[in-house]
């Protein structure tokens, strides 16, 4: 089990405030500043287990190559006809994944091929469970295209995150299920696949990034 490097700070301060605490607390003998420590400690905890960052099945060996993975740990929130206003310009189905606060928030590459394009777009910080999320949230959106196979994916910033991590530019290589940033504090992510794939998850189904297949090509790779 790793630690993204982002997380770093949000767990170093808190522990070392709890260590603070604890020494003055010891040092003065007052029981009620040692306590204090306690929620500091806690909340480093939390910060730990936040930016966990475990390996997958993709770390280890490839998908198939029909195969578009889950980006994010979450719940499927939308699975096949887009939202209204929400898909790039083009005839699109949609996987969207909404990721509480106690999920894996690494995110993958949803599958392989070359960023063709990345683009930001600040905006409000609505509950990301909320269908106006998707076209009114800060979001971060990706162009990957492997040959004739293009697929589109978006960062999306829910009412507690507030900062999307982007780690892919264009003309970068991806693999299926590489890691290629995070978002801080709960958030959705949408893919965007074209109509001739198939997708089989449904809404409700709690996925895993880098694992779960959201959409399969048809024919051959």
């Amino acid at each position: 089990m790793h630690i993204d490097r982002a997380g770093w700070p949000f767990l170093v301060v808190p522990l070392g405030s709890a260590a603070a605490f604890a020494g003055l607390g010891r040092a003065t003998g007052r029981r009620w500043i040692r306590a204090i420590a306690w929620p500091w400690l806690a909340l480093s905890a939390y910060m730990a287990v936040f930016f966990r960052d475990p390996d997958r099945r993709c770390d280890r060996e490839p998908p198939p190559a029909q195969d578009v993975v889950a980006p994010a740990d979450g719940v499927v929130m939308v699975a096949g006809e887009p939202q209204p206003g929400v898909a790039p310009e083009g005839d699109w189905q949609q996987v969207s994944i909404f990721l509480s606060v106690v999920d894996v928030h690494v995110n993958r590459s949803p599958y392989r091929g070359r960023v063709t394009a990345t683009s930001y777009r600040p905006g409000s910080f609505l509950a990301a469970y909320r269908k106006e999320s998707a076209h009114r949230n800060e979001r971060s959106e990706i162009w990957l295209q492997d040959g004739d196979r293009t697929v589109v994916f978006r960062q999306i910033v829910g009412v507690l995150a507030r900062r999307i991590v982007t780690r892919v530019h264009p003309g970068d290589q991806l693999a299926t299920g590489q890691r290629m940033g995070l978002m801080k504090f709960g958030s959705r992510m949408d893919v965007f696949v074209p109509r001739s794939c198939t997708v089989p998850v449904a809404v409700g189904q709690r996925v895993r990034g880098g694992e779960t297949v959201i959409a399969r090509w048809s024919g051959p790779s």
